[in-house]
């Protein structure tokens, strides 16, 4: 694993590896802008700094064996160097700018499978290639949705498979099983595909806000000839979205809420409410009171009059 990691910092430090990087920084520059809270994190990754334009007062870099693997390699100063020249960011990543940002420092040493946090103590985790580097990217999905709060945001970034690099890839594989052929990609296992990666998230309760590929450029080596396919990358956005060398994912933790129900105590049927008559409405809203007019009384008729006066008489 230290290989590895060694492998994957010393190749983001070549001229594929740095127009990456500025494409990723761009879109993590974008995405935690707007993401509001107290305590963020950025699991792995120090060549990228996932959380300088998010305005959360706390804000800390996590590493793990890259942490040892990385301050103690042959050429670790060369890779550190390459982090301090900085990456110049734009919405098309050229890969020739030269930018000067100021580096993270290291504040902890965990393992992503283990973080050293509370449940629900995390407002938002920055990932940037974390679970390619993981032991176990399942039990590190596991941790971030631990650590999270409801509502909280991961934003997740990994090398696309399903891509011309990809493709390079596996092919450089078949290559080095004959004796022969270099690998285009740090040897870091088996990449994450985008599909399989919203699968997990949502059998852990996530909800993918927004996914984003790119780098559409050819698997070449070379400043130069980046240079010259500068012109895929806005033709790989319109004709062929889901085939960029890397992916970008926004996710956010829900958390369903619950009603209590109480005891079915009560068994004898409710009688309903009957309706009562307001009496003098009017009255009661302010308005003059109007008497009530007295019942109709029904005159007695003459022959019952006469016959009254017959018998008084008799």
């Amino acid at each position: 694993m230290s290989d590895q990691i060694i492998g994957l910092h010393r190749w983001f430090d070549s001229p594929p590896g740095r127009y990456l990087l500025a494409w990723e920084q761009a879109r993590f520059d974008d995405a935690v802008a707007d993401i509001f809270g107290y305590h963020s994190l950025q699991l792995g990754m120090p060549l990228l700094d996932g959380l300088r334009a998010n305005r959360m007062p706390h804000q800390w870099l996590a590493l793990g064996q890259e942490g040892f693997a990385v301050g103690h390699a042959p050429g670790a100063a060369h890779m550190m160097a390459g982090a301090d020249r900085g990456i110049a960011v734009d919405g098309r990543a050229d890969p020739g700018a030269v930018a000067q940002p100021q580096r993270r420092t290291i504040d902890l040493l965990a393992e992503s499978v283990a973080l050293p946090f509370a449940e629900n103590s995390l407002d938002l985790l920055v990932l940037p290639h974390t679970l390619e580097l993981s032991i176990d990217p399942h039990a590190t999905l596991r941790e971030v949705e631990r650590v999270l709060v409801p509502e909280g945001r991961v934003v997740i970034s990994g090398l696309n498979p399903a891509s011309l690099w990809g493709l390079r890839q596996r092919r450089a594989r078949l290559y080095q099983r004959l004796g022969k052929g270099h690998l285009y990609l740090p040897d870091v296992g088996e990449f994450i595909g985008y599909r399989r990666l919203r699968d997990w998230l949502r059998l852990l309760s996530f909800e993918v806000e927004s996914a984003q590929f790119g780098c559409y450029r050819p698997a070449v080596r070379s400043t130069q000839w980046l240079d010259r396919f500068g012109f895929m990358d806005p033709w790989g956005e319109r004709w062929w979205p889901i085939f960029g060398a890397a992916y970008f994912v926004v996710a956010a933790k829900r958390v369903h809420g619950m009603r209590l129900l109480g005891p079915a105590w009560r068994t004898q049927r409710q009688r309903a409410a009957g309706t009562v008559p307001v009496a003098n409405r009017a009255h009661a809203a302010g308005a003059p009171a109007v008497p009530a007019a007295r019942p109709a009384t029904r005159k007695p008729h003459a022959s019952f009059k006469k016959r009254d006066k017959d018998r008084n008489t008799v």
